[in-house]
């Protein structure tokens, strides 16, 4: 059964052309932890928690990725109700929208901050097409918030940032905003890719530091900044 699952998923992580660190990102793990699942059988199983995001990512039910048959829960209420099946709640989303997780981290447009909580605190919907518009593709995509006032006036303290989840080893080499992992924290910096390879990471605030030559090997790109909101 579990093996079954694993070779599904590997499936679906396929045909979406989305890559096992990106989708193990989405779930706020470790970027080895989807491609150790499937390849190594660790973790054994999926918790229900996981299993609900990749259901609700890749648009299927949950018994395809393991949730027991017997897994349903009564809505709150009056008595009487029909009990429903809480292993199916993509079924209630329209098949044009895209749930994101929105994580209880911020990028730092400062100094840097450490990312030890990645847990998803909630769920947003955004439209599919609406996402490939802004250049998703296939890629998981995650919401966080910004910290700091390095990247100002293109990115503001507390603004809420869609983030196109890629590999840091195979990211796409595209000049931009980017998420990045350096020491065990995250940033957000301006990246331009140089013709030899090498990294120019720059802040919009002048009054930060820029660095215009840095070696690709010491930084680790989570994502690429495709969208900003902020409140009002």
């Amino acid at each position: 059964m579990e093996q079954d699952v694993r070779q599904t998923l590997e499936r679906l992580i396929a045909a979406r052309g989305v890559s096992f660190a990106g989708v193990s990102q989405l779930l706020g793990k470790n970027p080895a932890y989807i491609q150790q699942f499937i390849r190594r059988g660790t973790p054994k199983r999926l918790d229900e928690r996981d299993r609900r995001i990749l259901a609700q990512f890749f648009g299927v039910s949950e018994a395809q990725l393991g949730a027991p048959a017997d897994d349903v829960q009564a809505r709150p209420g009056r008595a009487g109700r029909v009990p429903v099946r809480v292993s199916q709640p993509h079924r209630t989303l329209p098949a044009r929208m895209r749930l994101i997780p929105r994580l209880a981290v911020g990028a730092s447009a400062g100094p840097g901050a450490l990312a030890e909580d990645e847990a998803p605190v909630a769920e947003i919907a955004f439209d599919e097409a609406w996402l490939r518009r802004l250049g998703a593709g296939s890629d998981a995509v995650t919401m966080i918030r910004v910290e700091g006032d390095s990247m100002a006036p293109t990115l503001s303290d507390g603004d809420d940032i869609l983030v196109a989840m890629q590999d840091g080893a195979n990211a796409r080499r595209r000049d931009g905003i980017h998420v990045l992992r350096m020491d065990d924290a995250l940033i957000v910096k301006r990246l331009a890719f140089q013709p030899d390879g090498r990294l120019s990471v720059t802040s919009d605030n002048a009054l930060y530091p820029s660095y215009p030559d840095v070696a690709p090997e010491s930084v680790h790109i989570v994502g690429r900044v495709i969208w900003a909101g902020r409140r009002v």
